[in-house]
Protein backbone atom coordinates (compact mmCIF):
# COMPACT_ATOMS: atom_id res chain seq x y z
CA UNK A 1 0.00 0.00 0.00
CA UNK A 2 1.39 3.41 -0.51
CA UNK A 3 1.29 6.72 0.74
CA UNK A 4 -1.73 8.17 -0.94
CA UNK A 5 -3.84 4.83 -0.11
CA UNK A 6 -2.53 5.34 3.40
CA UNK A 7 -4.20 8.60 3.82
CA UNK A 8 -7.27 7.80 2.00
CA UNK A 9 -7.97 5.32 4.35
CA UNK A 10 -6.76 5.96 7.69
CA UNK A 11 -6.67 3.62 10.63
CA UNK A 12 -9.85 3.60 12.81
CA UNK A 13 -9.81 5.83 16.24
CA UNK A 14 -9.40 3.98 19.37
CA UNK A 15 -12.60 3.65 20.93
CA UNK A 16 -13.47 6.18 24.05
CA UNK A 17 -15.21 5.34 26.86
CA UNK A 18 -18.34 8.19 25.50
CA UNK A 19 -18.76 5.53 22.61
CA UNK A 20 -18.84 2.02 24.74
CA UNK A 21 -20.34 0.91 27.27
CA UNK A 22 -18.67 1.77 30.79
CA UNK A 23 -18.68 -0.21 33.78
CA UNK A 24 -19.90 1.07 36.82
CA UNK A 25 -19.27 -0.24 40.43
CA UNK A 26 -21.83 -2.91 41.42
CA UNK A 27 -22.36 -4.39 45.08
CA UNK A 28 -25.23 -5.44 47.25
CA UNK A 29 -26.69 -2.42 48.92
CA UNK A 30 -26.40 -4.67 52.62
CA UNK A 31 -25.85 -1.12 54.69
CA UNK A 32 -29.08 0.36 53.11
CA UNK A 33 -31.46 -2.56 53.54
CA UNK A 34 -29.99 -3.13 56.93
CA UNK A 35 -30.78 0.06 57.91
CA UNK A 36 -34.72 -0.17 56.95
CA UNK A 37 -34.81 -3.33 58.71
CA UNK A 38 -33.34 -2.58 61.78
CA UNK A 39 -35.38 0.97 61.64
CA UNK A 40 -38.86 -0.57 60.71
CA UNK A 41 -38.17 -3.41 63.57
CA UNK A 42 -37.37 -0.56 66.21
CA UNK A 43 -40.61 0.78 65.18
CA UNK A 44 -42.34 -2.06 65.55
CA UNK A 45 -41.23 -2.48 69.10
CA UNK A 46 -42.39 1.20 69.85
CA UNK A 47 -45.98 0.38 68.72
CA UNK A 48 -45.52 -2.79 70.79
CA UNK A 49 -44.11 -1.90 74.10
CA UNK A 50 -46.98 1.29 73.77
CA UNK A 51 -49.96 -1.34 73.19
CA UNK A 52 -48.59 -3.90 76.24
CA UNK A 53 -47.29 -1.39 78.41
CA UNK A 54 -48.89 2.20 77.76
CA UNK A 55 -45.23 3.55 77.27
CA UNK A 56 -42.84 4.00 74.43
CA UNK A 57 -39.85 1.86 75.66
CA UNK A 58 -37.90 2.70 73.00
CA UNK A 59 -38.46 6.55 72.61
CA UNK A 60 -38.13 7.14 76.09
CA UNK A 61 -34.41 5.65 75.65
CA UNK A 62 -33.22 7.57 72.99
CA UNK A 63 -35.23 10.43 71.82
CA UNK A 64 -33.54 13.10 71.10
CA UNK A 65 -34.22 15.54 74.91
CA UNK A 66 -32.20 18.33 75.45
CA UNK A 67 -31.80 18.31 79.37
CA UNK A 68 -31.01 14.13 79.14
CA UNK A 69 -28.08 15.18 76.98
CA UNK A 70 -26.87 17.81 79.15
CA UNK A 71 -26.44 15.39 81.96
CA UNK A 72 -24.51 12.65 79.40
CA UNK A 73 -26.76 10.50 77.64
CA UNK A 74 -24.86 11.38 74.49
CA UNK A 75 -26.24 8.44 72.78
CA UNK A 76 -29.45 10.60 72.42
CA UNK A 77 -27.37 12.68 69.47
CA UNK A 78 -27.76 9.26 67.52
CA UNK A 79 -30.26 7.10 68.59
CA UNK A 80 -33.34 9.40 67.17
CA UNK A 81 -32.20 8.08 63.93
CA UNK A 82 -34.15 4.80 64.47
CA UNK A 83 -37.40 6.09 66.18
CA UNK A 84 -40.43 7.41 64.74
CA UNK A 85 -43.95 9.03 65.81
CA UNK A 86 -45.94 6.29 66.66
CA UNK A 87 -49.42 8.39 66.17
CA UNK A 88 -47.99 9.63 62.11
CA UNK A 89 -47.12 6.22 60.35
CA UNK A 90 -46.28 8.69 57.20
CA UNK A 91 -43.17 9.18 59.43
CA UNK A 92 -41.85 6.25 59.08
CA UNK A 93 -42.98 5.29 55.80
CA UNK A 94 -41.73 8.39 54.64
CA UNK A 95 -38.07 7.98 55.77
CA UNK A 96 -38.20 4.35 54.97
CA UNK A 97 -39.25 5.60 51.26
CA UNK A 98 -36.58 7.97 51.14
CA UNK A 99 -33.55 5.48 52.38
CA UNK A 100 -34.75 2.79 49.52
CA UNK A 101 -34.66 5.72 47.32
CA UNK A 102 -31.32 7.63 47.82
CA UNK A 103 -29.42 4.21 49.83
CA UNK A 104 -28.56 2.20 46.77
CA UNK A 105 -27.23 4.47 45.03
CA UNK A 106 -24.80 6.37 47.46
CA UNK A 107 -23.64 3.14 48.52
CA UNK A 108 -22.87 1.73 45.28
CA UNK A 109 -20.36 4.86 44.90
CA UNK A 110 -19.59 5.31 48.85
CA UNK A 111 -18.95 1.98 49.46
CA UNK A 112 -19.87 0.06 53.00
CA UNK A 113 -18.07 1.78 55.00
CA UNK A 114 -18.31 5.01 53.69
CA UNK A 115 -22.10 4.81 53.51
CA UNK A 116 -22.69 3.90 57.04
CA UNK A 117 -20.22 7.25 57.74
CA UNK A 118 -22.45 9.14 55.69
CA UNK A 119 -25.80 8.01 56.80
CA UNK A 120 -24.82 8.82 60.66
CA UNK A 121 -22.69 11.56 60.21
CA UNK A 122 -25.32 13.23 58.69
CA UNK A 123 -27.85 11.81 61.24
CA UNK A 124 -25.80 13.47 64.36
CA UNK A 125 -25.15 16.48 63.01
CA UNK A 126 -28.69 16.82 62.61
CA UNK A 127 -29.34 16.59 66.17
CA UNK A 128 -26.38 18.57 67.26
CA UNK A 129 -28.12 21.44 65.80
CA UNK A 130 -31.27 20.65 66.79
CA UNK A 131 -29.53 20.20 70.52
CA UNK A 132 -28.57 23.97 70.01
CA UNK A 133 -31.14 25.44 68.26
CA UNK A 134 -34.32 23.97 69.28
CA UNK A 135 -35.61 23.08 72.56
CA UNK A 136 -38.29 20.53 71.63
CA UNK A 137 -37.67 16.45 72.04
CA UNK A 138 -36.92 15.21 68.81
CA UNK A 139 -37.14 11.68 67.01
CA UNK A 140 -36.55 10.23 63.27
CA UNK A 141 -34.29 9.53 60.30
CA UNK A 142 -34.90 12.92 58.46
CA UNK A 143 -31.60 14.48 59.93
CA UNK A 144 -29.93 11.73 58.00
CA UNK A 145 -32.11 11.71 55.00
CA UNK A 146 -31.72 14.90 54.10
CA UNK A 147 -27.85 14.28 54.68
CA UNK A 148 -28.29 11.54 51.90
CA UNK A 149 -30.06 13.95 50.02
CA UNK A 150 -27.65 16.91 49.98
CA UNK A 151 -24.63 14.20 49.55
CA UNK A 152 -26.42 12.97 45.85
CA UNK A 153 -26.92 16.54 45.11
CA UNK A 154 -23.00 17.23 45.90
CA UNK A 155 -22.40 13.99 43.91
CA UNK A 156 -24.01 14.91 40.93
CA UNK A 157 -22.39 18.59 40.93
CA UNK A 158 -18.89 17.48 41.16
CA UNK A 159 -19.49 14.22 39.02
CA UNK A 160 -21.34 16.14 36.24
CA UNK A 161 -18.85 15.97 33.32
CA UNK A 162 -18.68 12.33 33.76
CA UNK A 163 -22.94 11.95 34.07
CA UNK A 164 -23.26 14.38 31.26
CA UNK A 165 -27.22 15.98 30.88
CA UNK A 166 -28.73 13.39 33.63
CA UNK A 167 -26.93 14.65 36.15
CA UNK A 168 -28.43 18.54 35.51
CA UNK A 169 -32.03 16.68 35.39
CA UNK A 170 -31.41 15.01 38.94
CA UNK A 171 -30.01 17.52 40.34
CA UNK A 172 -32.89 20.18 39.80
CA UNK A 173 -34.98 17.78 40.79
CA UNK A 174 -32.89 17.12 44.17
CA UNK A 175 -32.90 21.14 44.82
CA UNK A 176 -36.65 21.23 44.54
CA UNK A 177 -37.22 18.12 46.74
CA UNK A 178 -35.25 20.36 49.44
CA UNK A 179 -36.47 23.34 49.00
CA UNK A 180 -40.35 22.30 49.38
CA UNK A 181 -39.68 19.99 52.16
CA UNK A 182 -38.21 23.20 54.17
CA UNK A 183 -40.29 25.65 53.18
CA UNK A 184 -43.10 22.60 54.72
CA UNK A 185 -41.01 22.40 57.81
CA UNK A 186 -40.84 26.23 58.51
CA UNK A 187 -44.81 26.06 57.99
CA UNK A 188 -45.47 23.81 60.43
CA UNK A 189 -44.88 23.22 64.24
CA UNK A 190 -44.25 19.82 64.65
CA UNK A 191 -41.54 19.83 62.38
CA UNK A 192 -37.40 19.71 63.57
CA UNK A 193 -36.23 21.91 61.17
CA UNK A 194 -32.92 22.28 62.47
CA UNK A 195 -32.34 18.95 62.56
CA UNK A 196 -33.14 18.97 58.99
CA UNK A 197 -30.86 21.77 58.28
CA UNK A 198 -27.91 20.46 60.61
CA UNK A 199 -28.35 16.62 58.57
CA UNK A 200 -28.22 18.56 55.38
CA UNK A 201 -25.20 20.59 56.48
CA UNK A 202 -23.65 17.66 57.35
CA UNK A 203 -24.54 15.70 54.17
CA UNK A 204 -22.67 18.22 51.89
CA UNK A 205 -20.06 18.72 54.18
CA UNK A 206 -18.86 15.21 54.14
CA UNK A 207 -19.56 14.86 50.60
CA UNK A 208 -17.68 17.72 49.17
CA UNK A 209 -14.49 17.08 51.29
CA UNK A 210 -14.82 13.47 51.44
CA UNK A 211 -17.17 11.88 49.17
CA UNK A 212 -16.51 10.27 45.40
CA UNK A 213 -14.69 11.65 42.78
CA UNK A 214 -15.32 9.69 39.79
CA UNK A 215 -13.05 8.80 36.79
CA UNK A 216 -12.93 6.61 33.78
CA UNK A 217 -10.11 4.09 34.51
CA UNK A 218 -8.61 1.17 31.90
CA UNK A 219 -8.11 0.89 28.54
CA UNK A 220 -10.58 -0.07 25.66
CA UNK A 221 -12.69 -2.59 25.84
CA UNK A 222 -12.25 -2.69 30.08
CA UNK A 223 -13.16 1.07 30.52
CA UNK A 224 -14.71 0.88 34.37
CA UNK A 225 -16.01 4.17 36.39
CA UNK A 226 -13.45 4.19 39.77
CA UNK A 227 -13.33 6.62 42.85
CA UNK A 228 -9.90 8.73 42.42
CA UNK A 229 -10.49 9.55 46.35
CA UNK A 230 -8.29 7.98 48.77
CA UNK A 231 -10.67 5.85 51.29
CA UNK A 232 -8.19 7.64 54.10
CA UNK A 233 -9.12 10.97 52.83
CA UNK A 234 -12.69 10.14 53.24
CA UNK A 235 -12.37 9.02 56.74
CA UNK A 236 -10.86 11.93 58.01
CA UNK A 237 -12.96 14.63 56.55
CA UNK A 238 -16.08 12.19 58.77
CA UNK A 239 -13.71 12.54 61.64
CA UNK A 240 -12.75 16.11 61.56
CA UNK A 241 -16.73 16.73 60.66
CA UNK A 242 -17.54 14.99 63.76
CA UNK A 243 -14.76 16.22 66.02
CA UNK A 244 -16.68 20.08 64.99
CA UNK A 245 -20.30 19.25 65.74
CA UNK A 246 -19.18 17.21 68.78
CA UNK A 247 -17.22 20.40 70.05
CA UNK A 248 -20.59 22.29 69.15
CA UNK A 249 -22.31 20.03 71.64
CA UNK A 250 -20.05 20.28 74.05
CA UNK A 251 -19.96 24.04 74.14
CA UNK A 252 -22.79 24.77 74.53
CA UNK A 253 -23.69 22.23 77.05
CA UNK A 254 -20.71 24.34 78.81
CA UNK A 255 -22.44 27.59 78.12
CA UNK A 256 -26.22 26.55 79.72
CA UNK A 257 -24.93 24.86 82.43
Amino acid sequence: MNNSQMQDNPPPAQPTYQTVPVRIPRNTPYVTYGLLGITILVFLLQLGTLSLFGVDLPASIGVKNNNLIAQGQYWRLITPLFLHSTAMLLHVVFNMYALFAFGPSLERYYGHAGFILLYFLAGFTGNVLSFIFSTANSLGASTAIFGLVGAEAVFLYRNRKLLGNRAQGALINLLVIVALNLVLGLSSGFVDNWGHIGGLLGGVLFAWFGGPLMQVDGVYPNFQVVNSRRPQQTYLVGAAIFGLFAALAGITIIYRG
